[in-house]
């Protein structure tokens, strides 16, 4: 990742076990520690319950304020939207009424990033619970990503949206239904990273393994 001088890192959420400060700064600096200041993070299940002590003042310290429970930036064309799938999602929450806020606007050149994946064919499976962010962003993103897996994952278009789940960061791996329909394509086997490369238009998208072998590769196109 490193080599690739990456303008964003996106960080999928969970530094394990419990996402205390400690661990963030044993853990995470330790392997990511060369792109923290270009990381963009959302929360994961792991960071969540001790959020206070460990992810937010370990990201306040390399921005100078609390992360935000969600948050968008632009990029290359793009809108990118971080979101929270461990916090409430009720329809009147806070975090829904900003979501449809920003998604309130023409074409679909939006990708959206959060921690539990709603769709995956890995041994956590569907989660049901975050099914109030998907139904808010089909039809207006173009790009779902997702860790919380310990695999990769290219699902099939759905909704008008593809669903990439990059979590073979490193911490173990977890086993794949390699027969589900729903899968494009799929890996179990190896560590490895999301490469996103984007212009107004398109993101092309590659799994690339960690001694830099490209594993899959695919494009999205969008409308403005």
């Amino acid at each position: 990742m490193s080599r690739g001088r990456p303008a964003r890192l996106l960080y999928l959420g969970d530094v394990y076990e419990s996402g205390t400060a400690a661990e963030f700064n044993d853990n995470y600096t330790s392997v990511y520690g060369r792109e923290r200041r270009t990381t963009t993070p959302t929360p994961g299940n792991h960071d969540w319950p001790q959020h206070r002590e460990g992810y937010d003042p370990y990201w306040a310290k390399l921005t100078g304020r609390r992360p935000p429970d969600h948050y968008r930036f632009r990029l290359a064309g793009w809108q990118i939207l971080s979101l929270n799938s461990e916090g409430p999602l009720d329809e009147q929450s806070a975090h829904q009424r900003w979501l449809r806020e920003k998604l309130s606007g023409p074409g679909d050149c939006r990708i959206a990033f959060w921690h539990r994946p709603r769709f995956s064919a890995g041994s956590h499976g569907d989660q049901p619970d975050v099914d109030p962010l998907w139904s808010t962003v089909r039809g207006k993103v173009r790009l779902v990503l997702n860790g919380h897996e310990h695999n990769m994952q290219e699902l099939r278009r759905r909704d008008g949206v593809t669903a990439l789940i990059a979590g073979a960061g490193g911490h173990s791996h977890y086993p794949l239904e390699e027969d589900d329909p729903r899968l494009a394509w799929s890996d179990e086997r190896n560590d490895g990273a999301l490469r996103l490369r984007l212009r107004p238009g398109r993101a092309d998208y590659a799994f690339v393994a960690a001694d830099g072998r490209v594993l899959r590769r695919g494009a999205a196109t969008c409308q403005s």
